[in-house]
């Protein structure tokens, strides 16, 4: 009988507590580097969002010139909202439209202030050639 608890006592199987702190701070390191990442790709997405609402607004703008031909003034979001699809999360907006009386060509620059971008003046190009991550546009 004694034998038997003896074989039993043998047989356990199990982590020892240095196994599993080092579990532990294998988690603790992984986690010190995944944290900070995530912050980054949650903020770049807020931006890509505010550029996406601008662009959104441009083409609102595209469409009232279309139909209702070039303004003799800068366009509201009260203009616009007729033409935007969704709502828009950017405040103070104002799109410039301008013609080059030599070539045709129409420009539509907008200022407006999103959450996390700054739009001064910025055209579609602007817009879509800025920079990851930028909280202006255009850079100054």
């Amino acid at each position: 009988m004694l034998h038997k608890k003896r074989k039993l006592l043998k047989n356990q199987k199990g982590f020892t507590l240095i196994e599993l702190l080092a579990v532990i701070v294998i988690l603790a390191i992984i986690a010190a580097i995944a944290i900070p990442a995530i912050g980054h790709i949650i903020k770049n997405s807020h931006i890509d969002g505010d550029k996406s609402d601008a662009v959104q607004v441009i083409n609102a703008a595209k469409l009232y010139v279309s139909q209702k031909g070039i303004p003799s003034e800068a366009l509201s979001i009260t203009e616009l909202d007729p033409y935007l699809d969704d709502e828009v999360n950017l405040s103070e907006i104002s799109v410039s439209v301008t013609e080059d009386e030599t070539t045709g060509k129409v420009t539509y620059a907008l200022t407006a202030n999103g959450k996390y971008v700054t739009f001064k003046n910025a055209t579609l190009t602007d817009i879509n050639n800025s920079p990851k991550g930028a909280t202006e546009v255009p850079k100054k």
